[in-house]
């Protein structure tokens, strides 16, 4: 029987990646993320899932970001109990992100029904799915093949895009490789491996996230430094939507770098998310994982992730706090996309106020509070209530975890023979239209953009 790969998630779009892999008898999903942005999308999170999850032999997951993890509580919640293969670091992170998911969802469906915003709300799952996924959790090491049912088996191999990411280089029974790249990470960033080298594959899956753009070269650093001079002058306060899971870690690094080259005044920095504080720690504690400028600063006693005036802020009561203080201050809060969590209380309290600087720090999807912001929306809309915004808004440009155009042909560009197919996935309509065009003016490979459902024979 001829192995089929199905798109059910990432098409069209940049959350909610899922692809089943079909090896005779056997169903492997690869990655189970949750949609995320636009309600129309968010809506797809309820709908059934489109295999049996309980027919489901395995799940092999690239990273632990939620776009591509955040709907394993509810696939376990559906009927699936088979081995979740993943990274160490990854699972890692899984235990941080998947519990806190669990409690917002349940926080969620409480406050929509204490608005009466919803009647008779209920969380797409709980904590205790989460737990429950935790439990079905396997570690995998990168460059160790591993077979799975159906005659299949894969390696991992770096990714560079967080912590524990990786490709999924599938050997299938009929002789043919498929190489999934989950989020493929960029060369020469702080604290994590770069993204390894792939020269061969007859089937490729790949993101577009930023297939039409190129990364801005602007120094970070200088940006940090500028936005730190202006709170210190204006008794201002920074507020950072950040990404829990790899970006806020980067930040820690960059604001060390300020502070031990003189660079940045003695303002107070509140790491205002429970999973961000246990991601850094995660990231710390990950030393298989770490570039060896990490490494190195590790060994001699000091961490690149721990600038001095660094508060983690757990306590819900210690993060309402924060709204009644003065800056200057920086407070660093998820979510990134500014859709959930803490920040969004940070946001309805302080958007108002001139001396708010929000600085995003990544990619906006569309239909977020984030890309409102980012493009200026005079009023948004937060818990129901409209709110004005007088605050500046602005975002780095040079910060994404995720390739870009440039960065990623030049990944491509070892490939020694072109892929049978190469399938794009992961990105809005025109950042895989570019791509897709690029990719086949300048290496003339078969390129394809599935369509949800869509599903394609890995023939031999």
């Amino acid at each position: 029987m001829t192995p089929t790969l199905s798109f059910y998630g990432a098409t069209r779009t940049v959350t909610g990646s899922k692809h089943l892999l079909k090896v005779g008898n056997a169903q492997i999903l690869i990655d189970c993320g949750l949609f995320q942005g636009a309600k129309h999308l968010r809506d797809l999170n309820w709908d059934e899932f489109p295999f049996v999850p309980h027919e489901l032999d395995a799940v092999v997951l690239t990273h632990a970001h939620v776009d591509h993890i955040g709907m394993l509580p509810r696939l376990v919640k559906d009927g699936f109990n088979g081995p979740i293969y993943a990274t160490a670091a990854t699972i890692a992170l899984c235990r941080i992100s998947l519990p806190d998911s669990g409690r917002l969802q349940e926080e969620e469906a409480r406050f929509q029904n204490k608005r009466g915003l919803r009647a008779g709300a209920e969380p797409l799952y709980t904590e205790d799915d989460a737990y429950r996924v935790l439990k079905l959790m396997k570690p995998v090491k990168y460059h160790e093949r591993h077979d799975l049912p159906g005659g299949a088996s894969w390696v991992y191999k770096p990714a560079g895009h967080i912590l524990g990411s990786a490709f999924v280089e599938m050997a299938l029974p009929n002789g043919e490789i498929l190489l999934m790249s989950g989020d493929l990470g960029r060369y020469d960033t702080p604290l994590i491996k770069d993204p390894e080298v792939v020269d061969y594959c007859d089937y490729l899956v790949i993101e577009s996230t930023y297939g039409n753009r190129i990364h801005s070269d602007e120094d970070p650093m200088a940006r940090l430094e500028e936005a730190c001079a202006w709170a210190w002058q204006n008794g201002g306060t920074i507020l950072v939507p950040s990404f829990a899971i790899g970006r806020t870690q980067e930040l820690m690094y960059f604001f060390k770098q300020l502070q031990d080259a003189g660079r940045m005044p003695r303002i107070p920095i509140y790491i205002d998310s429970p999973m961000a504080v246990s991601a850094t720690h995660a990231y710390a504690q990950a030393q298989d994982e770490h570039d060896e400028e990490l490494k190195i600063s590790i060994a001699e006693g000091s961490s690149e992730l721990e600038p001095a005036n660094l508060n983690y802020v757990r306590d819900r009561e210690q993060s309402k706090a924060l709204n009644r203080q003065d800056g200057p201050q920086i407070i660093i809060s998820g979510s990134g996309m500014a859709n959930g969590g803490r920040i969004k209380h940070h946001l309805r309290s302080r958007l108002g106020d001139e001396n708010t600087f929000v600085l995003f720090t990544g990619y906006q999807a569309e239909g977020t509070l984030g890309r409102d912001l980012i493009e200026g929306q005079p009023t948004v809309s937060i818990f129901g209530e409209d709110v004005t915004v007088r605050a500046r808004v602005d975002k780095l440009n040079s910060l994404s975890a995720h390739c870009d155009q440039k960065e990623m042909m030049n990944w491509l560009s070892f490939f020694r023979t072109p892929p049978k197919k190469t399938f794009i996935v992961h990105g809005e309509p025109e950042a895989q239209e570019v791509l897709a065009a690029k990719i086949k003016d300048e290496l003339g490979w078969e390129v394809n953009i599935p369509e949800f459902g869509d599903t394609t024979e890995l023939v031999n």
